[in-house]
């Protein structure tokens, strides 16, 4: 009999990091797939990656409107409040037979918590990891709730049986972005122009002679200095000396102060080499990533998906600490000077080799088999 699997993509990063899965979940034969897609995945302000599941040929099964404005503490919790309650309906309209989640949001846990109380067997992809900021007590609090953990790697899998679950329950498949990464380093030449086929704002630059990429979220414990801290990382990449293209951040708690910082900078400073984007399809976005001289912030995609790739990445702060990481990530604190060295000592390292730490390029086909080959129930005693 068919499975119906519901997956929830509740953000940009989010979709990045399972469609591949999506894909092989759509492929299989024994397996029915249903896309919830909810909170900032469906707002423009952040990118609106709803139009790119849809591009990419996915069938939007609900949309679940969760997110209330402010990026703060409260928000934050009571987002997750709505979100258990609205995609609690979704899960009672769509009466899926597995629900996977990901990573370590709040929408994440939000997810897991509504379908564990309706006794739908819970899926969770990316759990055993170790991070700063909630998202350590969020991840491992999703764990507890999943009956199905599929893993990123071996030392993830080692703690999410330590943390008590059955072994025959938490598989290695590897990261799902990294599919992509595989995909892009067939093929990575930078053959579109992202000023044209993404707008966003601030001066067209010339790339061939090298470029930063950066991307850096507010950490939810520190939300209070978020913008002194990206103010810091502002400085240093002007100080670089190349085009800098900057991602706005994800709808975290200090997210605004993050922002603001970002336009007090561009209003009062000489930004000339500087452009901001919302978003851009997984592929571009790590196309681009392949072809620039380095990455700078506190995303994950740093340490994973640029660990395969090669890109160097200056991790900054602790949003990232105690995360498995590749040759490619120096670590620095919010400080300007320490950034600016860490980019120099890139320079004189040069290009790091790639690292398939997170993966081969395979996980969304371990996953879609993994759940076809579950019987999955309540009880957490999964057999094959």
């Amino acid at each position: 009999m068919t499975r119906k699997v519901c997956v929830v993509v509740t953000a940009r990063p989010s979709y990045s990091r399972i469609r591949s899965a999506l894909r092989a979940i759509a492929d299989h034969p024994d397996l029915e797939l249903q896309v919830v897609v909810a909170a900032s995945a469906l707002l423009d302000r952040y990118g609106s990656a709803v139009q790119t599941i849809t591009r990419d040929g996915f069938t939007i099964s609900q949309r679940v409107y969760l997110l209330l404005e402010g990026e703060n503490l409260v928000t934050s919790a009571k987002s997750t409040g709505i979100g258990v309650s609205e995609l609690a309906t979704a899960f009672d309209n769509l009466a899926p037979d597995a629900v996977v989640t990901v990573a370590d949001r709040y929408e994440t846990l939000a997810t897991a918590v509504a379908a564990a109380y309706m006794n739908i067997p819970v899926v969770h992809v990316q759990g055993g990891e170790v991070t700063g900021s909630i998202d350590e007590k969020v991840r491992h609090a999703v764990t507890k709730l999943s009956d199905l953990h599929l893993v990123s790697t071996k030392l993830a899998r080692e703690r999410v049986i330590k943390l008590g679950e059955r072994e025959d329950t938490v598989i290695v498949t590897g990261c799902p972005s990294i599919d992509i990464a595989a995909e892009v380093a067939a093929n990575p030449q930078l053959d579109f122009d992202p000023f044209e086929r993404y707008g966003g704002v601030g001066q067209r630059a010339e790339l061939s002679g090298g470029y930063l990429v950066v991307m850096q979220h507010p950490v939810t414990t520190e939300y209070e200095r978020a913008r002194a801290q990206v103010e810091e990382t502002l400085y240093a990449a002007k100080g670089a000396g190349l085009p800098v293209l900057w991602f706005w951040p994800n709808p975290d708690a200090g997210s605004d102060d993050t922002s603001k910082g970002i336009r007090v900078f561009r209003e009062h400073e000489r930004a000339d080499g500087f452009h901001w984007f919302r978003s851009m399809s997984p592929e571009d976005f790590l196309r681009l990533l392949v072809n620039a001289t380095a990455i700078v912030g506190n995303s994950s995609v740093g340490i994973r998906e640029c660990s395969y790739l090669g890109v160097p990445a200056v991790n900054i702060g602790t949003r990232q600490r105690g995360r498995e990481r590749g040759a490619n990530v120096i670590d620095v604190g919010h400080d300007r000077a320490e950034i600016a060295a860490a980019l120099g000592e890139h320079a004189r390292r040069g290009r790091p080799a790639s690292d398939s730490l997170y993966g081969d390029g395979r996980a969304g086909v371990r996953i879609a088999d993994c759940v076809a080959g579950a019987a999955l129930s309540i009880d957490k005693h999964l057999t094959y």
